[in-house]
């Protein structure tokens, strides 16, 4: 049976490749897709492990070269040696640029191609099997580009067709070995949909920064050799480079510019750099104060030299200015300063041009507060791009109009790393690629077909997200639901070939839906609540199966895949877990320790175990797997941030120590409370039991000193049993609560727990019992515990709007996914009657007032109108308008709002309802689309301090 080589349908798909979309023959004949056995018609790239000679035009670009040089050492891999000598191949790939190549111009004349949609179009390509093409070959797959990039990118969509991961070098990923590979004929075209799509490498000490001086040196032109090599084998096209002190990307190696040139990769300067400038440059060669109200003409001047650096190269140069250090510029809003200031910018590039501004592309960048100046009305020439940016956690501050048009086009500035506050997030993946997918889809929606460029800082480990916004900014049109939702697996059987890909796929979606919840820089002692709920125990549950999942498909992955297996699944997920480990023992450490719990002492080692764990799990990576290839590259410090910035090296945060006395002491711990019982003139209360929401509650005896201690345990309530009834304590004994429910009638009652130690303590715990109406035959979520917790996607009904639809976004929320409305660029809507909504049903205990929650992704005000909306409505109610408001500037009304949101990544908003008991139908509605919902929380009393919330209540 004919089968496709390694990108069967969940990749091709997924990646926006042209391929098979079902395993047969049928999928094999797809134009230019590449199988192992043949077709009719299809023409042996490897023919009994032999690969076919790949052919350009010395005339042709250099980019053009180097494209084919990797593709002939990819071809020559995969088929385990090179092409066979021969003067005249009788088959060969033929590669070339139009109007570049006499050789393409030719075959394309003589044989009649087709170069419609490839011809005058940027970035374009063009796959096609030509017989006869040319005197003594009999036949050969043709690679003809529109441009240079365009034939490159040709190349690198065959490397990646015939298996060859773009991160082969990058993580270690080998080519697969065949025998026999095969394209099949037809004509493919494809070209990009956004202009420029790339990369930028930040805040690269001491990961990234630390390697590449160890490895080449420091960043020179061997070190961007290989990132211009990853950039273009993602079709991706402009790069930011690394511009940390001392880092200055033309004045530290000459040679820089002139490979990136080689390569055709485009480069541009931050956000924070005008005119080609590194931000460095300055403190080496400026003369007086970054201030151009006071030393205008020397600024000129450092400028003039960045543009005429370039030599004609291509490049987009930025325009405007930031303060020294990428701080704000002045206090207020200076717009005439700043029109001032790119109007003498624009001066300088055209005069050194010799040509008018406008062909020199140039970007705007409306990054923090220069977003302000863009609200306040400051406006660029119309063929600047205007670049939007992000409020560096991965949520877009503000779009254009869907109808508005601009000659220099807008574009996207977005984060998968941070150095700011509320803390800087640097060392694992911690970007769900959901989330950024759905960003970057808002912003197409809304006319962002310019630039697409994201802050990768050290590169490695963000992978899988470099990969899928790549990806997604090629063809943003074909990134549709379905294309994310299988984009993991997809991923991963790029990765590691398709027998376990769909596993992998949904561990690397767990690790990053578990990080992004609070990233691992944000979490401390007492991020999992050790006294409610029981959410420290369920956070690690998760981590722990996902570890034992890990490592058991950790077995099957074959060596020759075990590099790359451990830098892109394995580290990352038995880094996290133990990360969360190692804060839960830490909070236990100091919750006991205050409690006189003899275990704390325990609890103190454990976490220095989990210290050194983290430090040997880092020396894996570094020094074991590649032959030691990674070197520092997992040397940012994670561990003790105790503000924004980070610590200079991993701290374990303070432990405490107990002085244990040797005899036993007996005490006791209740759910809900930290304290340690008996308590002075206190009595010990559990929060509720319910038979839905909280049917046991936990009390536990521990002990407070070294020598065993007997306890008794009682109830003289007849519903209410405890177990066990008496034992030896040497650590701690959890007791078990059970209540004869039939027994109880509707409504409140009391019972107590009696526990004696031998060493005559004595607690008394009560515990309050709510027994609901038994509400029969009504159907819907039940309240239990004074909460209904409904995930946005467990709607009973879904009325969309005119022309649009509900979607659930996979893993897009904390606890299981996001709902949102698309298309998202419509008008809002006015809530009621039979408008756009989602309904949940809900099962009341009895009439009251609550408070809904809705959880949402940390939503943004795109269209700047002052907030984004919904309406929330009870039964016969009038829907209550509700307005969301966040804001990164600081200083604004909202900008705690917003700080809480990204710590948490989510906001909820609330409004007061009232329900009647029994069966309720609660009205999600929209207004403003935009919105991601992940949750629905029915409240009757404020929640314990958690930080995911209510666990999902059952359902009828």
């Amino acid at each position: 049976m004919t089968r496709p080589s390694l990108f069967l349908l969940l990749l091709a798909t997924a990646l926006s490749l042209p391929g098979p979309a079902a395993a047969g023959n049928d999928a094999c004949a797809r134009p230019a897709t590449v199988c192992e056995t043949p077709v009719a018609g299809s023409l042996a790239l490897v023919d009994r492990g032999r690969p076919l000679p790949v052919l350009v035009d010395e005339a042709d670009f250099s980019a053009v070269h180097r494209a084919a040089e990797a593709f002939r050492a990819d071809l020559a891999a995969v088929a385990g040696q090179p092409p066979a000598d021969a003067p005249s191949p009788r088959m060969a790939v033929i590669a070339g640029t139009l109007g570049r190549s006499a050789r393409i111009d030719r075959i394309v004349r003589d044989k009649g191609i087709d170069t419609s949609g490839v011809a005058g179009t940027w970035e374009a390509y063009l796959l096609k099997v030509v017989e006869h093409p040319e005197p003594g070959i009999d036949r050969a797959l043709l690679v003809a580009g529109a441009d240079r990039r365009g034939t490159a990118f040709g190349l690198y969509e065959l490397s990646r067709r015939i298996g060859v991961s773009p991160w082969t070098w990058w993580a270690d990923v080998p080519p697969p070995r065949k025998a026999s590979l095969h394209v099949a004929p037809g004509r493919f075209v494809d070209a990009p949909k956004v202009r420029y799509r790339g990369i930028f490498i930040n805040d690269e000490d001491p990961a990234l920064g630390g390697w590449s001086k160890a490895t080449f040196g420091g960043t020179n032109h061997r070190f961007y050799e290989r990132v211009f090599q990853l950039i273009l084998r993602h079709k991706a096209n402009y790069l930011w480079p690394a511009m940390w002190q001392p880092r200055a990307f033309y004045a530290d190696d000459a040679r820089n510019a002139e490979l990136a040139d080689e390569y055709g990769v485009v480069i541009a300067t931050t956000h924070h750099e005008p005119m080609m400038r590194a931000h460095d440059e300055w403190s080496r060669e400026g003369k007086g104060p970054w201030d151009y109200t006071r030393n205008a003409q020397a600024l000129q001047a450092f400028w003039r030299g960045g543009i005429e650096r370039l030599q004609g190269r291509e490049a987009v140069v930025t325009l405007g200015m930031r303060g020294d250090g990428d701080e704000a510029m002045t206090e207020g809003t200076a717009t005439a300063l700043l029109e001032r200031i790119v109007a003498d910018q624009r001066r300088i590039i055209a005069e050194v041009t010799g040509r008018p501004a406008a062909e020199t592309p140039q970007v705007w960048a409306l990054y923090k507060e220069v977003q302000d100046y863009y609200d306040a009305g400051m406006r660029v020439p119309d063929d600047v791009t205007l670049l939007f940016a992000d409020d560096n956690w991965g949520n877009i501050r503000r779009l254009p109009d869907p109808a508005s048009r601009r000659a220099g086009g807008y574009g996207v500035y977005y984060h998968f790393d941070y150095v700011g506050g509320p803390r800087n997030y640097k060392w694992l993946n911690t970007t769900q690629v959901e989330r950024a997918w759905e960003q970057m889809r808002l912003a197409w929606a809304h006319g962002v077909e310019r630039l697409w460029i994201v802050n990768v800082g050290d590169i490695k480990p963000m992978e899988l997200p470099i990969s899928a916004f790549l990806d997604q900014a090629w063809d943003p049109d074909a990134a549709d639901l379905a294309w994310i939702a299988r984009y993991p697996a997809a991923w991963a059987a790029e990765q590691f070939g398709p027998e376990h890909a769909a596993e992998i796929g949904q561990i690397l979606t767990r690790y990053t839906q578990y990080n992004a919840r609070r990233k691992p820089e944000l979490i401390d002692a007492d991020t999992w609540s050790l006294v409610h709920e029981n959410e420290a125990d369920r956070v690690l549950a998760g981590w722990d199966a996902l570890v034992a999942r890990t490592l058991e498909l950790a077995k099957k992955i074959p060596p020759s895949h075990r590099d790359a297996w451990y830098q892109l699944v394995e580290y990352p997920v038995l880094a996290s877990a133990n990360l969360n480990h190692l804060y839960v023992a830490v909070g236990r450490n100091r919750l006991y320790a205050a409690q006189g719990r003899a275990s704390a002492n325990a609890w103190g080692e454990r976490a220095r175990e989990l210290f050194t764990r983290d430090a040997e799990l880092q020396r894996v990576y570094e020094q074991e797997i590649a032959g030691g290839k990674w070197v520092h590259m997992m040397s940012q410090p994670r561990i003790g941030y105790t503000h924004w910035q980070s610590p200079e090296r991993n701290v374990l945060p303070a432990l405490a120590t107990v002085d244990v006395p040797e005899k036993g002491i007996t005490g006791v711990a209740i759910e809900g409370d930290p304290r340690r019982w008996p308590y002075p003139l206190h009595g010990a209360r559990l929060p509720v039991l319910d038979p839905v929401g909280a049917p046991t509650r936990s009390i536990v005896v521990f002990n407070g000193g070294r020598q065993p201690v007997a306890f008794t345990a009682s109830s003289r309530t007849p519903w209410l049993k405890v177990s066990p009834a008496s034992g030896e304590v040497a650590d701690a004994q959890p007791l078990t609560l059970e209540v004869d429910w039939d027994a109880l009638p509707e409504g409140e009652h009391e019972g107590q727990v009696y526990i004696r130690g031998r060493d005559w303590t004595e607690a008394t715990v009560t515990v309050p019992v709510h027994k609901p109406p038994a509400h029969r035959g009504v159907r819907g979520f039940v309240e239990g515990n004074g909460v209904v917790a409904i995930e946005a996607q467990h709607y009973g009904r879904a009325v969309p709007p005119a022309g649009g639809q509900w979607q659930v976004i996979p893993n897009l929320g904390r606890t299981l996914s996001g709902v949102t409305v698309w298309p998202a660029t419509g008008e809002p809507a006015t809530p009621g009657g039979d408008g756009a909504r989602l309904e949940y049903p809900l099962v009341m205990d009895h009439d009251g007032e609550v408070e809904v929650r809705m959880v949402m992704a940390p939503p943004l005000d795109i269209r700047h109108r002052g907030g984004l909306r919904y309406a929330v409505s009870i039964g016969d109610e009038a829907p209550q308008l509700v307005n969301v408001r966040l804001d990164p500037t600081p200083g604004d009304r909202d900008f705690r709002a917003w700080e809480a949101a990204v710590i948490d990544n989510s906001h909820a908003a609330s409004s007061r309802h009232r329900v009647r008991a029994g069966a309720n139908t609660l009205k999600l509605w929209l207004v403003d689309p935009g919105l991601v919902f992940q949750r629905v929380e029915v409240l009757r009393r404020p929640w314990p301090p958690t930080t995911l919330g209510p666990p999902e209540s059952a359902r009828r």
